[in-house]
């Protein structure tokens, strides 16, 4: 009997068929030359547009001023003359609907002029707004299927510019996604409206401190990790294509134990691509700063310099899709989920967190803490924020991937506490107790006990990987945030909750002034009631452990464990009251959001169900009983010649074993995904975590057992072992 080696058998082609560079040359090039070469960038404007424009363009995007409309067609005519110099041929509206994703729809700068001839036009209207389906996007009810207007608006605080490829080059706009009516469809206006409330409320308390400032600006730095994984192998993976994961794969002989991928040395073919990605990112004006090996073998990390919030947001959607575009071209895919490997660290995404003006970080503690006022006030009101706000920054991170990822041992807890570090607890435990603080704990310098190796500054607290919101120096540390999803509706709740709470403790503030008291008084008094309600927030220890979890319960935190723990939290009285106040979301933005976000859950778990349904039908079962015949053909043919068969039957028995197990699995899923649960999404959603998730969790079992035993030759799709090493 012959038998045909299966595809998959292609570890050597996956090495050899992809050299480090796809053109094999090697690369240089001048950075400070190459960066924001793609962008419409403030030199760009300055040098071609006249300096009244230049000007009224400016003062909108450093001040946040309304922008003159007769500004905009001297604006166009400039852009579209800087992309059609550069290979442009087409312009689009770019903006971040709630798929979590972006969307674009390209038009030409072509227009006919009636001679059988064509020229090159853009006018301020198309680049001020633009017209898409407004009822094909996720809307949570804002827009039904027969109301279909839409309107994207220019930002010009975020630069425009091109994406390149082989086929040419598009103009790229950043936008605005609004309905007719005028709800936001997109993450980036809540975004807005909420770097304009914590701007405001900034100002204000700089006012009271005799700081005034023009502006005060919310900064993000998102770290983002993933993983990569060969083409060859990841086209085989049906559940790698529809669901993004690996719905099932037996643990493989060696995984991350040994920790000698964290930090390694990056692998020539991964460096070349993500040379190609960080140049790439360079041109669009991203300033990426650290790349490396992340903790699991074929994972890694890269992160940017910190950016005003809007931009970064942008810069991050980009990221995460020049990732993608670029592994492609060195045979590799890029994988975003926050867990598409089981047994072996997830993927993250922290978001580190400020507040600063064009002069100074807010977050930014000085070498006496204790003394630092200014300070103090502005991180007290982040934790204020959090600890009355545990539920929003909770559902902020919300969704089914990301449930695979929160809790285990790799990542934060689904309890949000914050890390402080030594140095800031002991000064608010001297606030708590005297009224003020009178001393910080020094940092000074470390040394190594080697003459000729130098002696560095040490901080003055540690850091703590366990935690899910961690003061880092200067800036908070959001750590929870799941690898693929869009940092703008975290940064939105971050900023609103923190307006809020600044909003809050400057009418205490301004209270006590009013009554007499210094403004120094006054400030050690506020900071003293404060810290007695977020104290319990405070948590520095190992938040992996059991025993933080029972005494986060005696603390009175949350625990939502679940995304659909999670998500009506979205929606109670208060936080609507918030988003209403502050005119970030309105109840009705906000409802559609939460519906958005069952939405999702309930068919990201619908599809993996169908997709494991499948693989294990057609793919699992036909190879394990191709397995069990050739077992019993040699059983047979042993017993005709009288040769022992005591092995051969017991790996038959245990190979059927498995098999009938897995059918029974697999009877229990198909049932299930069958019965959708209800009418209702809410109904649907709670069927997907209480019926399909265990029921693919047990076929994943019995696939996983029969990985073990049936012949590697036979086995039909890539293992962990083959998808996790081969680069």
């Amino acid at each position: 009997m012959t038998r045909t080696l299966p595809r998959r058998f292609d570890s050597l082609a996956a090495v050899k068929d992809s050299p480090a560079r796809p053109d094999g040359e090697s690369q240089r090039v001048d950075l400070e030359e190459e960066f924001g070469a793609n962008t419409f960038s403030l030199t760009s404007m300055q040098a071609r547009l006249p300096k009244p424009a230049y000007k009224a363009l400016l003062k909108t995007i450093e001040d946040h001023t309304p922008l003159d409309p007769s500004v905009a067609d001297t604006v166009a005519v400039a852009m579209k003359d800087w992309a059609i110099e550069r290979g442009a041929t087409h312009f689009t509206h770019w903006f971040q609907p709630l798929t979590g994703l972006t969307a674009e729809k390209h038009d030409s700068f072509l227009s006919p002029t009636g001679d059988g001839r064509a020229i090159a036009e853009f006018s301020g209207a198309e680049l001020v707004q633009g017209e898409p389906d407004a009822s094909s996007f996720p809307s949570g009810g804002l827009r039904a299927t027969f109301e279909a207007r839409g309107y994207t608006a220019w930002d010009p605080t975020s630069p425009a510019f091109l994406r390149e490829g082989p086929g040419g080059a598009y103009l790229c706009i950043p936008t605005a996604f609004a309905s007719w009516t005028g709800d936001a469809l997109d993450q980036k206006t809540p975004l807005l409206r909420s770097i304009q409330a914590l701007d405001t409320q900034a100002r204000r308390a700089l006012e009271l401190f005799g700081k005034p400032a023009r502006r005060a600006r919310a900064t993000l730095g998102p770290e983002q990790e993933f993983f990569l994984v060969d083409e060859e192998f990841a086209y085989r993976r049906p559940d790698l294509i529809t669901a993004g994961r690996t719905l099932f794969g037996a643990k493989p002989p060696r995984g991350q134990e040994l920790d000698d991928h964290y930090f390694g040395s990056i692998s020539e073919r991964v460096l070349d691509c993500m040379n190609d990605v960080e140049l790439e990112l360079y041109r669009l004006g991203v300033p990426l700063k650290t790349r490396h090996n992340e903790v699991a073998p074929g994972q890694y990390e890269m992160a940017p310099i910190y950016e005003d919030a809007n931009i970064a947001a942008d810069h991050q959607q980009l990221t995460m899709s020049t990732l993608r575009n670029v592994a492609r071209r060195y045979g590799l895919v890029c994988l975003l989920h926050e867990k598409p490997f089981a047994g072996v660290n997830g993927s993250g995404k922290h978001l580190n967190w400020s507040v600063g003006t064009e002069s100074q970080n807010l977050l930014e503690p000085g070498e006496t803490p204790h003394e630092n006022m200014q300070f103090l006030f502005f991180c007290s009101a982040v934790l204020k924020a959090v600890e009355r706000h545990q539920d929003l920054l909770r559902v902020s991170i919300a969704f089914a991937g990301n449930d695979h990822r929160l809790g285990a041992n790799e990542a934060p807890p689904s309890i949000i506490s914050v890390f402080l570090g030594d140095q800031l607890t002991d000064i608010y435990e001297q606030i708590e107790q005297a009224g003020s603080a009178d001393s910080s704990m020094s940092s000074g310098l470390l040394g190594l006990g080697v003459n000729a190796l130098p002696h560095i500054p040490r901080h003055a607290g540690d850091r703590n990987r366990t935690s899910p919101f961690a003061f880092t120096g200067n800036k908070f540390e959001f750590r929870a945030l799941g690898s693929s999803q869009s940092i703008s509706f975290p940064a939105t709740v971050l900023n609103t909750i923190v307006a809020e709470a600044i909003d809050e403790m400057v009418v205490d503030l301004e209270g006590r002034m009013a009554e007499g008291a210094e403004l120094d008084d006054a400030l050690r008094g506020v900071l003293a009631d404060e810290v007695v309600k977020f104290k319990h927030i405070i948590f520095n220890g190992d938040g992996y452990s059991d025993e933080w979890v029972e005494e986060a319960e005696r603390r009175g935190l949350l625990n939502l464990r679940s995304t659909l723990d999670a998500l009506p939290s979205l929606v109670a009285a208060k936080n609507a009251a918030l988003f209403e106040k502050y005119e970030v979301l309105s109840r009705a933005e906000l409802e559609s959001r939460h519906e958005v976000m069952v939405e999702q859950y309930f068919y990201t778990i619908n599809i993996e169900g169908e997709t494991a349904a499948d693989m294990a039908r057609t793919m699992i079962l036909p190879a394990a009983n191709r397995y069990l015949s050739e077992l019993l053909l040699a059983a047979e043919r042993a017993d005709d010649l009288g040769l022992g068969v005591r092995g051969v039957v017991a790996t038959a028995k245990a190979v059927s074993g498995a098999i009938d197990e897995l059918v029974d699995a697999l009877d229990v899923l198909v049932a299930q995904n069958a019965e959708l649960g209800g009418e209702e999404i809410e109904e649907k959603a709670e069927h997907m975590r209480a019926n399909i998730i265990p029921a693919m969790g047990e076929v994943r079992r019995c696939v996983d057992a029969l990985e073990k035993l049936v012949a590697d030759d036979l086995w039909p799709i890539p293992t962990y072992r083959d998808m996790l090493f081969v680069k």
